[in-house]
């Protein structure tokens, strides 16, 4: 697995530019990143604590 930031702002950045950029989905993202449902679902909440929430039909987390 890749080496994510842990700073929240950061992960967000960081995340979204993966989105925007390599994946069309978060599910593709977690597959590309090679992240289990565990990791992924820290990531969301990590994002949600902050107030980012992804949106599907935006492909990024606003």
């Amino acid at each position: 697995m890749n080496t994510l930031p842990k700073d929240p702002v950061m992960l967000l950045s960081y995340i979204n530019t993966q989105l925007r950029d390599n994946y069309s989905t978060l599910d593709l993202l977690a597959e590309g990143l090679d992240l289990d449902n565990e990791a992924l679902q820290e990531i969301t909440d990590k994002l949600s604590a902050i107030g980012y929430n992804y949106d599907p039909s935006r492909n990024q987390f606003k």
